[in-house]
């Protein structure tokens, strides 16, 4: 898969995330390429399982922050709003939340994984 089919099948906007990078397709790539083995989503979960709110805000924030840099607009959005649900108290929803972005990350992780060498 080239990058522009993985950014499309993510229904990201190819050309803004280009754009992020200087308009380089390869150092684009590149990220993209080690998002996958970035430690955020991990860390996000385990503190969530710890109920560790402070380092789940701050993780969530992170990966929010990392897909807004990449352009990985779905998993972008699905974390902004559990950073938001984090931000000063736990709320009702953020279990919920967190299942949305662990399925948006699943999808955006497999998609990636798929691109061409």
């Amino acid at each position: 898969m080239t990058l522009e089919a993985c950014y499309n099948a993510l229904g990201s906007d190819y050309k803004t995330a280009l754009s992020r990078m200087g308009g380089s397709e390869k150092l684009l790539a590149k990220f993209a390429r080690k998002f996958p083995n970035d430690p955020t989503m991990p860390a996000l979960l385990e503190a969530f399982e710890g109920k560790d709110w402070q380092t789940a805000f701050r993780m969530a924030h992170t990966l929010k922050g990392l897909c807004a840099n990449l352009g990985l607009d779905k998993l972008q959005q699905s974390s902004a709003e559990l950073t938001e649900a984090l931000r000063n108290t736990v709320a009702d929803n953020a279990d919920q939340l967190l299942e949305q972005v662990r399925a948006d990350y699943d999808m955006t992780v497999g998609i990636i994984n798929d691109l061409d060498e």
